[in-house]
C-alpha cells in the first residue's frame, strides 16, 4: 500500500510505505543522526510538553504531539485560500497556491490517521488520561500553536516551515528512540480499524517506525518547500 497521491503537485509527496526491512534501516539512521538544531518556539513547545506530560515518552504524550502535527498546514491552507482570494487573478498563482493547499491537505490526513491509531491504541490498553491534561490543554497549545504558525507563514513562509521542519525531526526521533526503548513491542501484534486506510503492520514497532519515517517524510517537505515559500 503506498501514502502517496496528489500526483499533480508542485512538489511531489515523499510519503510511502516501506517494507520491515526499510523501516528497521530508517530507525537505525535516525538513531545515529544528531537532532536538528531547535529554534526559540520549537524549545519552548518541546519544553512545556515535558512539563505537562513528563520526559517519559508515552502513547498519550505521542497522541498530543499528533493533535499538534496537523496544525502548521491547517494555517497554511488557510493562507493560501486567503491569498488566492486576493490574487485570483494572477491564474498561475492560484495554480502553484493551489498544489500547496494539495500538499498540505494530504500531510493533515496522514498526521490523522496517526492521531486516529494512537487514541484506538491508548483506549484498547485502558490507560487513564485526566480530562484537562490530555483533552483539554492540547486544543489550547493547538490553537497557540496554529495563530503561531498562520502569522509565521503570512509574513515569512520559510519561517514557519522551518519551525514544522523542527517539530517533525522531534516526533521522528522520539518514536524512533521510544521503539529502541520498548523491544516488547517488536512480539506485540497491531490491528485497528484504519488498517484499509493507514496499513497492516507486524508488530507494534513496524507500526510506529512507520510514523516515525513520515514525520521524516514531512520534516523533508518542509525544508525543500523553504526554497520556493512565496508559492514560486
Amino acid at each position: 500500500m503506498s501514502l502517496s497521491c496528489c500526483g499533480g503537485c508542485a512538489m511531489a509527496s515523499k510519503l510511502q510505505m516501506l517494507t520491515p526491512e526499510q523501516r528497521r534501516h530508517a530507525q537505525s539512521v535516525v538513531l545515529d543522526s544528531p537532532r536538528m538544531p531547535y529554534g526559540l518556539i520549537a524549545r519552548l513547545l518541546f519544553k512545556t510538553m515535558d512539563l505537562v506530560y513528563g520526559r517519559e515518552k508515552t502513547l498519550s504524550k505521542f497522541k498530543v504531539l499528533e493533535l499538534i502535527a496537523r496544525v502548521p498546514y491547517q494555517s497554511w491552507e488557510n493562507v493560501a485560500y486567503v491569498a488566492i482570494t486576493h490574487m485570483y487573478a494572477d491564474r498561475e498563482f492560484a495554480r502553484r497556491v493551489f498544489d500547496r493547499v494539495k500538499e498540505a491537505r494530504e500531510a493533515q490526513d496522514n498526521e490523522m490517521w496517526h492521531l486516529l491509531i494512537l487514541e484506538e491504541l491508548t483506549h484498547a490498553r485502558g490507560i487513564n488520561e485526566n480530562f484537562v491534561l490530555h483533552r483539554v490543554l492540547p486544543q489550547v497549545i493547538a490553537f497557540i500553536y496554529y495563530q503561531t504558525c498562520w502569522l509565521l507563514y503570512a509574513i515569512k513562509p520559510s519561517w514557519s516551515y522551518l519551525l514544522n521542519a523542527q517539530f517533525e525531526d522531534h516526533a521522528e526521533h522520539e518514536y524512533m528512540e521510544f521503539v529502541a526503548e520498548n523491544p516488547e513491542l517488536e512480539w506485540e501484534g497491531f490491528k485497528s480499524l484504519f488498517e484499509e486506510d493507514y496499513g497492516s503492520f507486524e508488530s507494534m514497532a513496524d507500526l510506529l517506525r512507520q510514523i516515525a519515517y513520515d514525520e521524516r517524510m514531512h520534516k523533508e517537505e518542509s525544508l525543500e518547500a523553504i526554497a520556493t515559500a512565496r508559492f514560486q
